[in-house]
């Protein structure tokens, strides 16, 4: 016997058919998503990764700008600490400025010379005194421009005068203490022991 079928077969197929292609849009939208899903993971992980080094970085530019903070300070304690140092050397110098300076004034000091005064105003030195003549205030001019400590005498006035039936000049120079620094003074005691 034959058999007819008067189920609506085409429509079934068409059904079936729609139901496989549901199923693999299904499929592929599953898988679609597991693979932006997996891209997303995968960025999302590269820039954690990367926001870790730039923290890491930025950590250790604030280590950096402590050490370089500490630096510039030690150096600036530094320059105080030369600035002091500085500071006590020219104490320690000019401690024996006076002993030098009366030291060579006695030296330098030639016969028929005779100081009356002498003021010290910081570098500058007045000498006030008596000559017995002109040509001893030169060669007391002389000396004192060749002594290590002293320098630029400049004379200032000189004058004729008779005391106590002696004539004399009178006379009224200034002169410089040389400022020296500890090379100096080391230079001078290795010249006159060596």
């Amino acid at each position: 016997m034959i058999r007819i079928n008067l189920l609506p077969h085409r429509e079934l197929k068409r059904k079936a058919k729609q139901q496989q292609i549901a199923v693999f849009a299904g499929l592929v939208s599953v898988f679609g998503i597991m693979i932006v899903w997996g891209v997303y993971s995968m960025i999302a992980g590269e820039v954690e990764y990367q926001n870790g080094r730039n923290q890491f970085l930025n950590d250790q530019i604030v280590l950096l700008d402590q050490e370089i903070a500490e630096i510039r300070n030690i150096k600036t304690q530094t320059q105080e600490l030369l600035s002091r140092k500085q500071v006590v050397e020219t104490l320690q110098n000019s401690r024996s400025e006076v002993v030098h300076l009366l030291d060579q004034l006695a030296r330098l000091l030639p016969d028929g010379v005779y100081l009356q005064s002498v003021q010290q105003n910081d570098h500058d030195i007045t000498l006030m005194g008596y000559a017995q003549s002109n040509a001893r205030v030169s060669a007391l001019m002389r000396n004192l421009e060749s002594s290590p400590w002293l320098t630029s005498p400049l004379l200032i006035e000189i004058k004729a005068m008779t005391q106590d039936n002696v004539r004399q000049n009178e006379f009224n120079m200034k002169i410089q203490l040389r400022r020296t620094t500890i090379d100096d003074i080391q230079k001078t005691s290795k010249n006159t022991s060596g």
